[in-house]
């Protein structure tokens, strides 16, 4: 079992920057060895959305076109830390974030992940 509690979110203004992190307990992320940790988002009435997602070892990463360049994924294996750097932050990066673990078919499907966070929420003001 896996356990992902995330934190960091909050209220900026458009433009501003904020970092959530996802601390997970249980079994480490070096037991992940094919392993994925991913970001996803949701907002009220709408499926859960695919924002980054990173290989455990950091050597692989990949990001949703609609934060490509702004957004940057990273984990601490040392710390069992993962983390989401949002930059340039728009109102419609609105929305509750989630930290995921699994070993999925598809690294941006929702569906596919085993474990996930309780979500934090985070709210750019125009």
């Amino acid at each position: 079992q896996v356990q992902l509690v995330e934190s960091g979110g909050g209220l900026v203004q458009a433009g501003g920057s904020l970092r959530l992190s996802c601390a997970a307990s249980g079994r480490t992320f070096s037991s992940y060895v094919m392993g994925w940790l991913g970001w996803f988002r949701q907002t009220p009435g709408k499926e859960r959305e695919f924002v980054a997602a990173i290989r455990w070892s950091g050597s692989n990463t990949y990001y949703a076109d609609a934060v490509k360049g702004r957004f940057i994924i990273s984990t601490d294996n040392a710390k069992n830390l993962l983390y989401l750097q949002m930059n340039s932050l728009k109102p419609e990066d609105t929305a509750v974030y989630y930290c995921a673990a699994g070993l999925p078919t598809r690294i941006a499907r929702h569906y596919d992940y085993d474990y996930w966070g309780q979500g934090s929420q985070v709210t750019v003001s125009s």
